[in-house]
């Protein structure tokens, strides 16, 4: 596949989906973006390579960049932070801190859950809605995370933030329990 026939497809797969996050029709997302329903449609089928300015219109019209829209990522995308990279807001000379560890930008319902998986212990998930998100921060132990079949190691301060429209699991493959704290995003109901 070129490069220009990825973008194509990548540009296609992007658009329908935040179109759909958005809850924006065809009509809607033409009317606040200035594209035409025609040329809307074609992009999303993937028979057309819109130019620059059409692309920056429709990335204003759904609120991300044009760099998200054209975004070639195939599967979903997971982003592990490590320890020493989560940002340190606040502390003081007594001790007292905070520190934030993972973050995304997705709107709805938001879960916090607090979880503890004994060794050789496992939980699957089947796909949630789309437009989901997990959020999630070992706090001992090593846990296996495992997002559309491939696995991510999660050692003690590690975080991460994934699209869980798709299978996953928590596994702890270690000796000790792991302890983690998961938050979950659910798009609102339409």
């Amino acid at each position: 596949m070129s490069d220009l026939d990825q973008l194509t497809q990548s540009l296609a797969r992007n658009l329908k989906r935040w179109r759909g996050e958005r809850g924006f029709t065809l009509d809607a997302l033409a009317a606040r973006s200035g594209v035409s329903r025609g040329m809307v449609i074609q992009i999303e089928q993937a028979r057309t390579n819109p130019s620059v300015g059409t692309t920056v219109k429709l990335a204003d019209a759904l609120g991300i960049s044009i760099a998200t829209l054209l975004d070639y990522e195939q599967g979903p995308q997971v982003r592990l932070v490590a320890a020493e990279q989560a940002v340190r807001m606040w502390s003081t000379e007594a001790g007292s801190r905070n520190s934030l560890l993972v973050g995304t930008e997705r709107r709805g319902p938001l879960e916090l859950w607090s979880w503890r998986l004994m060794p050789g212990e496992g939980s699957a998930s089947d796909p949630h809605p789309n437009g989901t998100v997990e959020l999630l921060h070992v706090t001992a132990g090593e846990m296996t995370l495992v997002v559309d079949g491939t696995a991510h190691p999660m050692p003690a301060g590690t975080s991460a933030t994934f699209e869980a429209n798709v299978p996953h699991a928590y596994r702890n493959d270690g000796t000790v329990p792991v302890e983690m704290t998961m938050a979950v995003a659910v798009p609102p109901a339409r």
